[in-house]
């Protein structure tokens, strides 16, 4: 499989911190669905296509904004709100994506990080 090759499984080996809070979230959202007997749904294609909706979802909210109003986005109680919400609806769904194909999200990123620096040294 292409993420094996490239490391993306392994584990980011890093003792507590971000990682051990990454993998309790991911365990809380595999008990969640579990106990709605949710897995059934959620293959590879359904959790790609709900991460896709939410990421729209996270974008509807700044479609029309001009660039200066965007950064400004959290300043206003409700909008924050709505931003935090769809941030952690992208989130959870991207954990359950990798969580489906037993994806190290740290790894991947940290090894997608390494490839971009090589891709595009600095000037």
């Amino acid at each position: 499989m292409r993420g094996r090759a490239r490391g993306a499984r392994r584990s980011c080996g890093r003792p507590g911190g971000v990682s051990e809070e990454l993998h309790g979230l991911r365990r809380r959202l595999v008990e969640f669905a579990a106990a709605r007997r949710w897995e059934p749904y959620h293959t590879p294609k359904n959790l790609a296509a709900a991460l896709s909706v939410e990421a729209a979802e996270l974008l509807e909210i700044f479609q029309w904004l001009t660039p200066e109003e965007s950064a400004r986005v959290m300043a206003e109680p409700d909008t924050a709100h709505r931003v935090e919400d769809e941030v952690a609806d992208v989130l959870a769904y991207l954990l359950q994506f990798c969580e489906s194909l037993g994806i190290d999200p740290l790894a991947a990123l940290s090894a997608k990080i390494d490839r971009n620096e090589e891709r595009f040294p600095k000037p």
